[in-house]
């Protein structure tokens, strides 16, 4: 296999592959393709051996349904772009190694793969789009390819270090690294900072890709133009409303 990533705002990944080799990814993510490029989705790939482990998979945000992209008769290519405006890093996972990664950061990967829910914790429904946070677990061996928002910027934590982050800006780290949700110190900073109740606080070894940009920060500022001041008002009102509801459920512990 041979790949290339190409551009810097909007990036594409592009993959030449030989008889015998594969791709996996979310149907429907491809971009381009040569003409000779066989498709396959199924529930039984990326690690799912059943109906429960396609449904982890789901649930983690990638998809019930998997597809693998192989070339018949001789060499092919596909290509992948970047759904938001951000960058797309390759990682190689040993067999009995791991990342976690956001949400919506797997792109595609190797035969080998295996996505499954790696952490998920309900921070608010007004913060998080209703679902809480998630966070994937990428598996292998395999080579993957994960997209993160904005400009990605990476930490090699020494043992014992740590880092503060808010936790839509994580994404994504190596197995090695400890993981806790901890509250924002300061009642006042909590409720009327407007960081949140809680952050994430990453503790080496091992390294952290961190995104400048989330997908609720994007729409948060697309909003006014989108569909007029009086829409971008209500939504303003009504993303008011969840997040002071999801402060309530958080403190008091009430769905």
């Amino acid at each position: 296999m041979k790949h290339s990533i190409t551009g810097s705002t909007m990036p594409v990944l592009q993959i030449g592959l030989d008889p015998g080799e594969k791709i996996i990814a979310e149907p429907g993510e491809f971009s381009w393709m040569s003409d000779n490029m066989q498709l396959h989705t199924t529930t039984q790939t990326a690690g799912a051996r059943g109906l429960f482990g396609a449904i982890s998979r789901a649930l983690s945000g990638g998809g019930l349904f998997m597809t693998e992209y192989a070339p018949a008769g001789g060499p092919g290519l596909i290509a992948f772009s970047a759904k938001v405006p951000g960058t797309i890093q390759q990682v190689d996972i040993p067999a009995g190694h791991s990342y976690m990664i956001h949400k919506h950061g797997f792109l595609c990967a190797t035969e080998g793969v295996n996505l499954s829910i790696g952490f998920q914790r309900q921070l608010g429904a007004g913060l998080f789009g209703g679902n809480g946070f998630i966070m994937q677990k990428l598996a292998g061996p395999c080579s993957a390819f994960v997209e993160l928002g904005g400009e990605c910027v990476t930490f090699d934590l020494r043992p014992g270090e740590s880092i503060q982050v808010h936790p839509g800006h994580i994404g994504m780290f190596q197995d090695s690294v400890n993981f806790d949700i901890i509250l924002m110190r300061g009642i006042r900073n909590a409720l009327f900072g407007a960081d949140g109740l809680f952050i994430a606080r990453l503790t080496g070894p091992g390294k952290v890709w961190l995104q400048s940009m989330t997908v609720p920060n994007l729409a948060h500022a697309l909003a006014p133009y989108l569909g007029g001041e009086q829409i971008a008002s209500t939504a303003t009102g009504v993303t008011g409303g969840m997040v002071a509801g999801s402060i309530f459920n958080d403190i008091f512990g009430k769905g």
